[in-house]
């Protein structure tokens, strides 16, 4: 952030090391800080009172806020952002941790999703947070498409792949649709699979409806768009998003208004908003990438962070991301090489698996 590397290039060494040891120990404890407190760690012997001017001056900037009168202070989202862009210290991936990431690979007996889902929990567990793991799509050529009608606002697509993989996926139909025109729609898009992907599938489809809409009827057709709609779409794609450790997230605050917003976050997660975003937001940017508070609109009611990092294919394309969901006050120096490591194993995993 701009705004936050000009106040940390404009302050003096008095001020950047109060600030640090601020935020610093609210990280580590999630209390207010004082300045009787700082003033037994810092390397330079002043007193409280100076040090209560230099926090009011931090606090003028919007880089400390002091939630109670008399409380000490704690960093903003502003000042934790430039903590973590300016002064984070990540360490070294703990051999511990390390060993629990690589465990999770396990003989590899096992198919990519359930390893991803052992990911994830073990991403939980090391990190004591919650854990996402966003699964790749799958993109194999298709070699039949079933439509099932389950009621008037459910149906069930049914995809039959090259390599033998199936998929059942539930989506709502456009209003009217009945077992004849499920079947049209069907006809239509086995006529113009010819080993070609969703992906591709979709580029076409749109054109041919265009061309041949008078050869189809009008519900088939509206079928078809809405069918392929929801697996491509925005905001619900084909891959999968698996969520870990809920109970972690829950058991750090134990405010009643914070775990309000904390239930508020998994109830959207649970709904697979915005999930799309995830990739999104992994690949504006190399590596591991920090989201605190409001900067990611899913978070911004809950006040939650989230540290996010991709991972790539054999051919060095994004196609998931791993991350892990916590309060603003995570341990990043710590996260931040847990959720590398753990993006660059899935993506060596789905490497070989290619």
């Amino acid at each position: 952030m701009k705004e936050g590397s000009r106040l940390l290039d404009e302050m003096n060494d008095r001020s950047r090391e109060v600030f640090r040891k601020v935020v610093e120990s609210y990280l580590e404890f999630g209390d207010p800080v004082g300045s009787r407190t700082l003033t037994r760690s810092l390397s330079e012997k002043v007193s409280a009172a100076t040090i209560r001017n230099v926090m009011q001056d931090l606090e003028f900037l919007g880089l400390l806020d002091s939630p109670h009168v008399s409380a000490g202070r704690i960093p903003t989202q502003l000042g934790l952002r430039m903590f973590v862009d300016g002064l984070l210290e990540v360490r070294d991936l703990d051999h511990t941790d390390r060993e629990k990431l690589d465990a999770t690979l396990g003989s590899g007996a096992d198919d990519v999703g359930g390893v991803l889902d052992r990911v994830g929990a073990a991403l939980s567990g090391v990190t004591h947070g919650a854990s996402l793991v966003l699964t790749p799509k799958h993109e194999a050529p298709i070699k039949h498409i079933e439509f099932v009608s389950l009621g008037h606002d459910r149906a069930l697509v049914v995809l039959v792949f090259g390599d033998g993989h199936v998929e059942n996926r539930l989506f709502t139909p456009p209003p009217g649709q009945t077992p004849s025109s499920m079947r049209e729609a069907a006809n239509f898009l086995n006529a113009l699979i010819g080993g070609r992907t969703l992906a591709e599938l979709r580029r076409i489809m749109a054109d041919e409806i265009a061309r041949r809409r008078q050869e189809i009827d009008t519900l088939a057709a509206d079928l078809i768009e809405a069918g392929l709609a929801s697996w491509e779409g925005q905001g619900d794609t084909s891959a999968r998003l698996i969520v870990r450790g809920r109970a972690n997230l829950l058991g750090t605050e134990a405010e009643t208004d914070e775990l309000g917003r904390i239930r508020t976050l998994f109830d959207d997660l649970e709904r697979k908003r915005d999930i799309a975003e995830f990739l999104e937001l992994a690949e504006a940017g190399d590596g591991v990438r920090i989201f605190i508070g409001s900067e990611n609109k899913l978070f911004s009611l809950s006040g939650s962070s989230l540290v996010v990092s991709p991972y790539m294919n054999a051919d060095r394309k994004i196609i998931g991301a791993v991350g892990v969901i916590g309060p603003t006050r995570l341990n990043y120096g710590r996260i931040v090489p847990i959720v590398d490591y753990t993006a660059q194993l899935v993506g060596k995993l789905i490497a070989e698996r290619s």
